[in-house]
């Protein structure tokens, strides 16, 4: 398996609980970086940019190890979903992901002093139609807070979910797979 610890530039539970369960040992520091989003920039060049600066910030404060930064968003109908600000605007997230497909969008970016690894994975999500009701039940849980799209695949937002199609993980933060592939890649890389 792998042989070096990973540092998470992240203070995201979902992040630190997908490499517990798959017992990567790591240690979570988080990047505290400016996250605004440019003018004109779109989803995947945002999250791979936040992902790629968020392990840089945080390899430049420590003297070794790889760096895995990371960032999601949601997309659907061309318009790209953080996290929301307040009530109303998980409200609007929910409206728009009703009964529709959406894509959720993963950049992922490994760190080492002598390389930089950077992908993307994208996962296909379709919600069921809620109801004013189950939008309303589903904010008074907190549940849609600090989360893209204003939902947690892996809680009470499973309710909705009536399809997937590609990686769950990503879903919930992490493509724990991609980054594999691309750790195990850059031991190969480090063992030539």
């Amino acid at each position: 398996m792998l042989k070096d610890k990973l540092i998470l530039a992240s203070q995201s539970p979902r992040r630190a609980e997908i490499l517990t369960s798959v017992g990567w040992p790591f240690e979570a520091i988080p990047a505290d970086i400016d996250e605004s989003r440019f003018e004109s920039e779109d989803a995947l060049s945002y999250v791979l940019r936040l992902a790629q600066t968020k392990a840089e910030t945080v390899a430049a404060r420590v003297a070794s190890g790889r760096v895995l930064g990371a960032d999601t968003v949601v997309v659907v109908d061309q318009e790209i979903l953080g996290q929301p600000c307040d009530d109303d605007d998980a409200r609007r997230m929910l409206s728009l992901l009703s009964g529709k497909w959406h894509e959720v969008v993963t950049g992922v970016a490994l760190v080492s002093k002598s390389q930089t690894s950077v992908a993307h994975q994208t996962t296909r999500v379709r919600f069921a139609e809620l109801t004013s009701e189950e939008i309303e039940w589903y904010i008074s849980t907190g549940e849609p807070k600090g989360k893209a799209g204003a939902y947690a695949i892996q809680g009470q937002g499973a309710l909705f979910i009536q399809e997937i199609e590609g990686d769950y993980y990503n879903v919930v933060g992490l493509p724990v797979r991609l980054v594999y592939e691309l750790a195990t890649r850059m031991e190969g890389k480090n063992g030539q």
